[in-house]
């Protein structure tokens, strides 16, 4: 049983023995390639938006500089209605602030594998990390108060535990509400992903990429109205990406079907 074990993993082998050689003849036909991506990310503690320029180190390996923002939210968070009114607008019972958190940092990227063909899928790792800061701003609901036992009146509060009940809130207020009260917390963070390059075009980018990310700050995030708000966010996250290569060295090709300038992903750039 141990054998057929071993000749399992070592015939299992031989692919991607394959492709290695294949790799390193494509490394002989290598171009200087920079690049530019923009992502939409989703991720197990909210969503966001992701920037990202790649700066060719050699063949291989690219030195990454990005910037993302994202919707933090957290873990309890439960979309609910006033039961006397359920077609107005939804809330999240007992949340105090709106959160999102900003990114700026540097990594690195790397080619397992590369595109052989045109309709090839090229594998990199990437991992990056920098400082992080978290946005937060108070929400305000529309709370019904009983002026007489056929009227209420509306007042725009904030959250209060010891007060409001859910058939209090009658809505959640304007968003912009509050705007001028957002606080700052500080923080670090790291994200090691892996991404599927499939683009048919060789100056287009379309990418899916996977991973972790790490957010630490330096006290917790209040976000709603318990003790078990948190200062420390790990999360997995899924993306697309989408951007265009720009290689000054290397003249654009001369192919009548791809124009880059009307190309939407070279909107921009």
């Amino acid at each position: 049983m141990k054998k057929v074990t071993l000749l399992l993993l070592i015939f299992s082998l031989f692919p991607l023995v394959g492709i290695s050689q294949g790799e390193l003849d494509v490394q002989q036909k290598a171009f200087y390639r920079n690049e530019k991506s923009i992502g939409l990310m989703l991720n197990s503690t909210g969503y966001g938006l992701s920037f990202r320029y790649g700066e060719r180190i050699n063949f291989f390996n690219k030195r990454i500089y990005e910037g993302d923002i994202n919707i933090l939210k957290h873990p309890k968070e439960y979309k609910t209605t006033n039961t006397y009114f359920p077609g107005n607008r939804q809330f999240v019972f007992g949340k105090l602030n709106f959160a999102l958190t900003l990114h700026g940092g540097i990594g690195f990227q790397h080619i397992i594998f590369k595109k052989i063909d045109q309709g090839g899928i090229a594998i990199r790792y990437i991992f990056s990390g920098g400082p992080s800061f978290s946005l937060y701003k108070p929400i305000y609901y529309d709370v019904l108060y009983p002026v007489s036992f056929y009227e209420s009146e509306l007042r725009s509060e904030t959250f209060n535990v010891s007060i409001h009940s859910r058939d209090d809130i009658y809505k959640q207020s304007s968003f912009l509400k509050g705007i001028n009260e957002i606080k700052i917390i500080p923080g670090v963070y790291g994200k090691a992903g892996i991404n599927f390059e499939y683009s048919k075009q060789d100056r287009t980018i379309h990418v899916i990429e996977i991973g972790i990310t790490l957010d630490a700050f330096l006290k917790k995030i209040p976000i709603m109205a318990s003790e078990d708000n948190l200062w420390f966010f790990p999360a997995l996250f899924v993306s697309y990406r989408f951007g265009r290569i720009m290689d000054k060295k290397t003249p654009l090709p001369e192919n009548p079907e791809f124009n880059p300038e009307l190309s939407p992903v070279s909107i921009g750039y």
